[in-house]
């Protein structure tokens, strides 16, 4: 792997941070908690997992914790059309 390829896949992932939320798969959650207890403001990731709802809340850092240590990889990042069209959505 060069430089270029490290550098396109660390810049996709800054910009799934910058225009996106953390999505659950709730069927393959177990509920364990690790997502919430690293969240460093405190969301409670886990209910969000539990009921299958994207991560919205607005105090959201996205700094990627619950999705780095989700065991099982429930979590991922997914852009949103929030920041496409001016704000106007899909």
């Amino acid at each position: 792997m060069n430089w270029r390829q490290v550098f396109t896949r660390d810049q996709s992932r800054h910009e799934a941070r910058v225009v996106g939320w953390v999505i659950p798969e709730n069927i393959r959650c177990v509920q364990c908690g690790i997502c919430s207890y690293n969240c460093p403001i405190e969301i409670d990731v886990r209910q969000h997992a539990w009921l299958g709802k994207p991560v919205q809340d607005s105090h959201c850092l996205t700094c990627g914790e619950c999705v780095a240590r989700c065991p099982r990889g429930v979590l991922r990042f997914e852009r949103n059309a929030l920041f496409e069209n001016g704000g106007k959505g899909a």
